[in-house]
């Protein structure tokens, strides 16, 4: 057994006895450093001090891209595998077994984004559709607040927190208050103010009849604030009632109308202070699935695109 294998046996004893590992992380850590030994040995490092970062990150490409005997990984996996190696080399200075970390300035891969899922606009219309039935105070009051959602690119918590001092629909603007007690302005659109017009004058007036009064919104049966909980069960039952058969969240309906509005040519930066996004990089993943759309148009549409 060479330095480097002497080293790793220790190193595993240590992540055993001394840090108590649940015996599947440990199998997860042996296999890791035992493919990053063979790494080395296949370019002739057998001792910890000709480990260099090169050596760490050539191993880091390895993974990605596999090899005769190793499928590549995903960012995920091989992220995981150079944590490993990272504890490794830090264990080894620190018991003294090595005088320098040639890994410390490897750093695993990011995972990739995973990109905001959005809703037709077919499934959409078809929620707010059904938002309108049976006719109730609340299927009203359900209507308005999912107008809302959909028709502001509001969070939920932004939307639940909305008073009626927030609104003029006579200029087609809501007061949205955001994270860190920001707030902003948007526009609302016609449907959107049709239906939060509808329900403040008619429903609105029979739920507050039923409580103590206030500034909300959107009230419960009880005429006090709807929760953010209770919002989103109403979301959950109207996609039911609609046959949208997707996961279908509050944050669902913010996703599609960034997605949708970029999809129609809106700038990212228009986009951006819709949501009360801070940083337009917060906004510009949604513009990583306005691209796949268009690949997936042009792949299907263009007679040289087909394999």
């Amino acid at each position: 057994m060479n330095g480097i294998g002497r080293a790793v046996r220790t190193y595993l004893d240590h992540l055993s006895v001394e840090r108590g590992l649940a015996e599947n992380t440990l199998k997860s850590y042996r296999r890791d450093l035992r493919r990053y030994q063979e790494h080395l040995a296949s370019a002739g490092v057998e001792e910890l001090d000709q480990v260099t970062e090169a050596s760490v990150a050539d191993f880091l490409v390895r993974l990605r891209e596999g090899d005769t005997d190793h499928q590549p990984l995903g960012s995920t996996s091989a992220a995981r595998t150079v944590v490993a190696v990272r504890g490794f080399h830090k264990f080894a200075v620190r018991d003294g077994l090595a005088q320098t970390d040639p890994a410390a300035a490897v750093k695993p891969p990011t995972p990739a984004k995973r990109l905001p899922k959005a809703l037709p606009l077919s499934d959409v219309e078809a929620i707010l559709e059904a938002a309108g039935s049976p006719g109730t105070a609340l299927s009203a009051r359900d209507k308005a607040l999912l107008e809302v959602l959909y028709g502001t690119g509001a969070r939920i918590s932004e939307a639940v927190g909305l008073d009626i001092d927030d609104l003029d629909l006579v200029d087609g603007v809501i007061r949205l208050r955001g994270k860190g007690s920001k707030e902003r302005i948007v526009p609302v659109g016609s449907f959107a103010r049709e239906a939060v017009k509808a329900y403040v004058e008619g429903a609105r007036r029979d739920l507050v009849g039923t409580g103590k009064g206030g500034p909300a919104l959107f009230l419960n049966a009880r005429g006090g604030r709807l929760s953010r909980q209770s919002a989103w069960a109403v979301l959950v039952r109207t996609a039911e009632r609609a046959g949208v058969t997707r996961d279908v969240s509050p944050h669902t309906l913010r996703h599609s109308f960034a997605t949708h509005l970029l999809d129609g040519g809106a700038d990212v930066r228009v986009v951006q202070e819709l949501l009360g996004h801070a940083s337009v990089t917060t906004t510009q993943v949604y513009t990583l699935v306005t691209v796949d759309n268009l690949r997936e148009v042009f792949a299907t549409s263009h007679p040289r695109a087909r394999a």
